[in-house]
């Protein structure tokens, strides 16, 4: 994000306008035209002035416009007054090139051509004809009208029932004399994401967002509400319809922005893109073409059902007799985890390929719950894999996976590549940037020095700031003292006194950007010519010293906090301060964020978990009136957005991180109604599906603009929302251990926080899902706020699920006889959640090996790994178990003090 002038009256229109100059880098914003004017003053062409047509289905009361018989409704029975799709904009959008739902994309190419030609019914737009209707169809067209005259098929469309159950089908018959290849088939799942000019209540009242299970014969797309409440819909193959690739439709005119992502489809066959567009793009799955003989006949349909609540998607796919897939911890596998895999669908498993061949290893297990078949997954080779499971009836399912090193590798790669490919070192750098960690371009394998966009180059902003905030947390949870040395000097001299304001009434204050553009009090050569500085981004001296956005100062907040917590934790890690300045300077910046940027404090904040962790420890240090102060602000904010209906405002207008600090202070006021609410919304944009990289992951789509090196709107793969909003779902998922749902939504975002950093260590802004892409960004970019959630948040789950037995989420479970034992894999090896007897246990400094739990008895006993130099005790905290445990051991600061053996691990039996 960056920062925008905003006033409390305005509206999203100003955004809209707004985003336009973004865009353009260089527009003059102030005269940017609300693109939904110039959208109304194009031509009405879809026939609605010839009526609607209403149907109704056991499910859905379905309104097709009657000249075109494209979706104008689609209205679920049991939700009164709401509508799948954008029907409120429909006469807005009712222009030639305007995709509905119920259109459809075809490239095709016939025996002797050389090039594919492309076909739509969304491109001129005619009344279709109607054919003849029975008993179980609804509706029927050919649609011979709206295609050209030269395309060698027929295409008919046809809107019916079965069993009460609402089916799209389109019958496509070769006419002409020659075979004809179909290398691109695509149907557009247009559905009502458009928040422009909606507020936070009517957006979260009337729209949707949807994610696909891009799993080829078993895909299938989730259409969630934002609110996070039921019905949720659910688009299914109707016979053999395969999801192979999902295509965001670009050009249509609906204008896209920061509160419109854009409209996609359904891609059945994708050879013809790959062949082009998608040439350099490593795809989903392997792209096909389907090939129709003369007089030929083929039948694409999908199916529209509805499941009572999202939790319930996969109940409901099971219940039509849907291939369902749940992997444990997820779909990204460390290569020192034993995953799992379990299977449920009607026919058997006749085959498992992989690809590439042996990447992961699928081993079969004999006690598979009923229903399900269970196989433990073992990741060998590092990158993403391909996983084809084959049907008795020959459907085939993809599952996408991701191979990352051992977590504490990953780890540790990251905080080497920051400190070291990253660390900027320049005593004569004219914007006080020496001594930090500064943004990386990947592609270019170089420091950025220079970027249109202030903050990118300037420590500041999440673009900025975030390289620098992985660092930090990094140390928290790994430490490394040469690392830390290196950090001290960036915390001490380059953030204080630079990037934040060391004294006078603006101490505290946390600045836009080091880094401006001012040619003129610059030495010549100071700016590239090749970097175009004619923006709204190229921040002058007094742009880039602005203090008044708060989102900046959880970062700082942070960098002080963490130096706290490694001098007080540790021995002889910091040096240069105390532990005592640096929780002051924590604390500092916290209230500094109230009282000098008091307009955006009012919404949550990215990384606003960091406040309220600084909280917990100035009360543990029994600093009883910095904490008053601060609780007071905190309960000041939480008392505010108590009062409204959806708590999480920012500075967009839709936004998915106010939500996590919104949820974490919410919880701890007692609040517990829009910590509900809170926690809703976050699963209505959060979906755990068989794909590494939409499971977990959090929507955001507008932040490749900002802290992107490929700037463009565009669906974000773990982007820093996964790791943000991972907190809320597990802090959520602690409260309801029942609730596995959580927990693998949760995990699967947590885990999505590391899973595009590189082989050799370094974190990219996200991934970038157009399958013409579907690759990381190469600039570093905004990445530390999903580090950060990884850092915070990263634990390991032990569960006896009702349905699949004892699991591990974050470790490696054995057991023997009632015990069972778990081997932590985590990199920071320091939090423990015993699900059965609602356990958390975490460690301030030192790490855990193994947890036992006695399932009959209860008795819990662990032991840890061996100390250093630097970490002579371990620190213990415990909650949760009904108060029940407890060690013998002393206890400061509220954690009890476990001495560690600097030779061999020691080992410790909880009282019960």
């Amino acid at each position: 994000m960056v920062n925008i002038p905003l006033s409390p009256k305005n509206n999203i229109n100003w955004r809209t306008a707004i985003f336009i100059g973004m865009l353009m880098f260089g527009s003059l914003l102030a005269n940017a035209q609300n693109p939904w004017e110039a959208l109304s003053k194009r031509p009405s062409t879809l026939g609605i002035e010839s009526g609607i047509d209403t149907y109704n289905t056991s499910a859905f009361n379905l309104k097709l416009v009657k000249a075109s018989q494209t979706v104008a409704g689609l209205e679920p029975k049991v939700a009164t007054g709401f509508d799948f799709t954008p029907a409120d904009r429909l006469k807005q959008r009712s222009s030639d090139g305007m995709y509905q739902l119920g259109d459809i994309n075809l490239r095709l190419k016939a025996d002797g051509d050389t090039a594919w030609k492309s076909f739509s019914t969304a491109t001129k737009r005619a009344p279709v004809k109607a054919l003849a209707v029975n008993d179980s169809v609804l509706a029927a067209a050919d649609l011979a009208a709206t295609l050209p005259v030269d395309i060698p098929l027929k295409v008919e469309r046809v809107w019916k029932q079965r069993n009460g159950q609402l089916i799209l089908e389109f019958v496509l018959t070769n006419t002409s004399t020659k075979v004809v290849e179909i290398g691109a088939l695509g149907m557009p799942m247009i559905f009502n994401n458009i928040l422009q000019e909606k507020s936070l209540e009517k957006a979260h009242a009337e729209c949707v967002f949807y994610d696909p299970y891009i799993g080829n014969d078993a895909g299938y797309l989730q259409v969630t509400r934002l609110s996070g409440q039921g019905p949720a819909l659910v688009v299914v193959p109707d016979g053999r319809t395969p999801f192979e690739a999902y295509n965001p439709l670009l050009d249509d005119p609906t204008p896209r922005g920061i509160d419109f992502e854009g409209f996609y489809e359904w891609i059945v066959s994708s050879k013809a893109y790959a062949d082009k567009e998608w040439k350099k793009a490593q795809p989903w799955n392997e792209p096909t073409s389907l090939s129709l003989k003369p007089g030929e006949t083929r039948r694409i349909a999908l199916k529209f059902i509805l499941a009572d609540a999202i939790r319930d998607i996969e109940k409901t796919l099971i219940a039509n007799n849907r291939p369902v897939a749940m992997g444990v911890p997820g779909y990204i596998i460390p290569q020192d985890v034993d995953g799992k895999l379990f299977l449920n669908y009607n026919k058997q498993i006749t085959d498992i390929n992989v690809q590439p061949e042996g990447a992961l290893t699928f081993t079969k297990l004999s006690d598979a719950p009923n229903g399900w078949a269970a196989y433990q997954v073992k990741g060998n080779t590092w990158g993403r894999v391909r996983v084809t499971v084959t049907y008795a009836d020959g459907l085939k399912q993809t599952i996408s996976y991701k191979v990352i090193k051992p977590e504490e590798q990953v780890v540790k790669d990251f905080g080497n590549f920051l400190t070291t490919k990253q660390w900027y070192h320049n005593d004569k750098d004219l914007f006080g940037r020496s001594n930090s960690v500064i943004t990386y371009d990947y592609e270019k394998k170089a420091k950025v020095l220079q970027d249109s966009r202030a903050w990118i180059v300037g420590l500041s902003d999440e673009g900025g700031a975030g390289s620098w905030l992985g660092a930090m947390m990094k140390e928290v949870i790994q430490p490394d003292k040469a690392e830390v040395q290196k950090l001290q000097l960036f915390v001490n001299h380059t953030i204080w006194g630079g990037l934040q304001h060391s004294a006078g009434k603006e101490k505290y204050g946390v600045k836009k950007s080091l880094y401006y553009y001012d040619p003129k009090s610059k030495p010549a050569g100071t700016y590239s010519d090749s970097v175009n500085y004619k923006t709204w981004a190229a921040w002058d001296k007094k742009g880039a010293d602005d203090i008044g956005r708060s989102y900046n100062y959880p970062h700082v907040a942070a960098a002080h906090w963490a130096l706290y917590r490694l001098a007080r934790n540790h021995k002889g890690l910091v040096s240069e301060y105390n532990w005592q300045w640096y929780l002051t300077n924590a604390y500092g910046t916290s209230m500094a964020m109230i009282t000098l940027a008091p307009y955006y404090a009012q919404f949550g904040q990215m990384e606003g978990t960091v406040f309220y962790l600084i909280l917990q420890d100035l009360k543990a240090e029994g600093w009883g009136e910095m904490v008053g102060r601060l609780e007071a602000a905190m309960r000041k904010r939480a008392d505010h957005w108590r009062t409204l209906q959806y708590p999480f405002g920012s500075e967009m207008p839709w936004d998915s991180t106010g939500q996590e600090e919104v949820y974490v202070w919410s919880k701890y006021f007692g609040y517990d109604d829009k910590a509900l609410v809170t926690l809703n919304a976050i699963l209505g944009y959060m979906p755990t599906v068989p794909h590494w990289g939409y499971n977990g992951s959090a929507r955001r789509y507008w932040d490749f603009l900002y802290g992107g090196k490929l700037s463009r709107v565009e669906r974000q793969l773990h982007h820093y929302g996964s790791g943000l909003n991972a907190i809320p779902v597990l802090a959520g998922y602690r409260s309801q251990p029942d609730d596995l749902y959580l927990l693998r939504v949760g995990y699967g975002g947590t885990l999505g926080a590391i899973s595009n950093i590189t082989e050799d260590g370094f974190g990219p802004a996200a991934f970038h899902s157009f399958p013409s892409t579907l690759r990381i960004d190469y600039l570093s970019g905004d990445y530390g706020p999903n580090f950060f959630g990884y850092a915070v948040n990263t634990a390991t789950y032990l569960v006896n699920d009702a349905t699949f037995g004892w699991l591990g989420f974050g470790g490696n479970v054995t057991t023997k006889g009632d015990v069972v034992n778990v081997a932590i894999t985590t990199a920071a090896k320091s939090r423990v959640f015993i699900a059965p007897a609602k356990l958390w246990l975490t460690l301030d400094a030192g790490k855990f090996k193994t947890v036992s739990y006695n399932s009959k008895t209860g008795q819990v006993s662990f032991t840890l790994d061996k100390g250093d130099n630097y970490t002579p005790n371990a620190y213990l905290r415990i909650e949760g178990g009904n108060g029940q445990y407890q060690l013998q051991q002393t206890k400061v600061r509220g954690a009890y003090v476990l001495p560690l053996n600097s030779k061999s691990t020691v080992s410790f039996k909880l009282k019960k």
